[in-house]
């Protein structure tokens, strides 16, 4: 295929993408999730694709399926995005795909339409170099719950296992260094987030009452200072004792991972940064984390106000490595509380928890997107064992019983669900000719 074929579906791509940013699909205040599974659905059959609908708690789940060959390549997005606000702190408008000095703002211009129609658009592609045709059977799963937990996923890939048998599964994300070297993932942590709460009134006391009344933020403090130490080991008794022991594959990929995280820590003008510099990709990829989300409680406006808060909560999240289980974190948390005298305060589970998951590095499928990546960007892709990010990933290697990598479009400056999330044009090019390799490689591998 000539650059001049290939610029015409990166044209065509990059309206479709304009047309998604459009629609305001999200998922945590429930709008415009039918109208944008819709608008998906139509840009799938249009390319041949039989898509089915299947209903889910918060927005429908999509599987569409097209092409032949004897390899199976499922491919997982979601068409829901994160809330837009602040809606001040954006340069353009939100939901209006706006490019700018070489960048495409817009939320879900990354995360994740974007990467969607780049790899629809290399699909077009495809289709035009084998005169109409899909070397491989492609099955696609688009949901529209993954900002929120991705609550009906589990349960819909474990009833659905059969009607999504594949070789391989190709994740819903992905990133390019700011010289172009692609980033590839082999696996995500798990994922709790969690609420503590704790009350010790019925409202608000006057602040001499502090004398002989306990307070709410204090017994949230403790709780939080007793979670975690200076280093960020998580310090709860038994929390480390089923993480899986890491293997010479991820040890020889963690090796070869250039930098320690100059770029983010440049990015985002980090002023203080956690653990030892040599340490970074190690505790990224393989350590579980504890983070505090927010906390809240008291008066926070300007000026005083002298008052002993009646209630407050922390929200807190834990990253997970293979093999911990979310409900057995769940379950340490509370017996560790227990322990330090703060049975009165109370966990509220949130969301969905989402189960670690990683990939054999050695893995065939694994090896080929590795090698599309060296010949298509030009220099060797950078592997990751894990992402430090967490996804609905564990079902598919469970119930399917496939290995699953992630290489997409993002960027470190991406804003990825925050104000002006963005890709970079050169990116969403790259990966739409990434797209189309992979899959001609996918199909011509196994002809051969």
């Amino acid at each position: 295929m000539t650059s001049t074929d290939l610029s015409a579906h990166i044209e065509r791509g990059l309206s479709d993408l304009r047309d998604l940013v459009a629609m305001q699909s999200v998922s945590a205040q429930g709008r415009m999730l039918p109208e944008t599974a819709d608008a998906v659905t139509a840009l799938l059959e249009a390319e041949g694709f039989t898509v089915a609908r299947h209903p889910g708690q918060v927005a429908p789940v999509l599987v569409a399926e097209a092409g032949d060959g004897p390899f199976t390549l499922l491919i997982y997005n979601h068409y829901d995005v994160q809330p837009e606000d602040p809606l001040n702190l954006w340069d353009t408008p939100p939901f209006e795909l706006t490019e700018r000095d070489g960048r495409l703002y817009g939320r879900g211009a990354s995360d994740d339409k974007g990467e969607f129609v780049s790899r629809l658009a290399g699909l077009r592609a495809l289709r035009e170099r084998h005169g109409g045709q899909i070397p491989l059977k492609v099955k696609w799963l688009l949901e529209g719950e993954e900002e929120v937990g991705s609550p009906s996923l589990e349960a819909f890939v474990k009833d659905h296992a059969a009607e999504l048998k594949a070789d391989g599964v190709w994740w819903e994300f992905g990133s390019v260094t700011p010289e172009g070297r692609p980033i590839l993932y082999a696996g995500l942590k798990g994922i709790v987030c969690l609420e503590l709460r704790c009350r010790v009134a019925a409202s608000e006391l006057h602040s001499s009452t502090g004398a002989v009344v306990d307070n709410p933020l204090w017994r949230l403090a403790k709780a939080v200072a007793s979670l975690r130490d200076e280093t960020g080991r998580v310090t709860i008794p038994g929390f480390h004792d089923d993480v899986r022991e890491t293997s010479e594959a991820d040890r020889a990929a963690i090796a070869s991972i250039p930098g320690q995280g100059e770029s983010l820590y440049d990015a985002y003008e980090v002023t203080r940064r956690l653990g030892a510099s040599e340490d970074f990709n190690t505790r990224t990829n393989l350590m579980p984390v504890l983070n505090v989300n927010g906390f809240h409680g008291g008066y926070g406006d300007g000026g005083s106000k002298t008052v002993l808060p009646a209630e407050g909560f922390v929200k807190i999240d834990f990253r997970l490595v293979p093999d911990q289980h979310p409900d057995k974190i769940v379950e340490l948390l509370r017996a560790h509380l227990d322990a330090q005298n703060l049975g009165d305060v109370e966990i509220v589970e949130l969301e969905s928890h989402q189960h670690p998951a990683r990939s054999d590095l050695n893995d065939p499928f694994v090896q080929t997107a590795v090698a599309v990546a060296r010949e298509v960007y030009g220099q060797d892709a950078i592997l990751h064992p894990s992402s430090g990010g967490s996804g609905p990933m564990y079902p598919f290697m469970q119930h399917v019983g496939a290995p699953v990598v992630a290489l997409g479009i993002g960027n470190v400056a991406g804003r990825v669900h925050a104000p002006n999330e963005n890709v970079l044009r050169r990116d969403f090019e790259t990966g739409v000719r990434y797209a189309l390799e992979l899959m001609e490689a996918l199909g011509s591998k196994t002809r051969d």
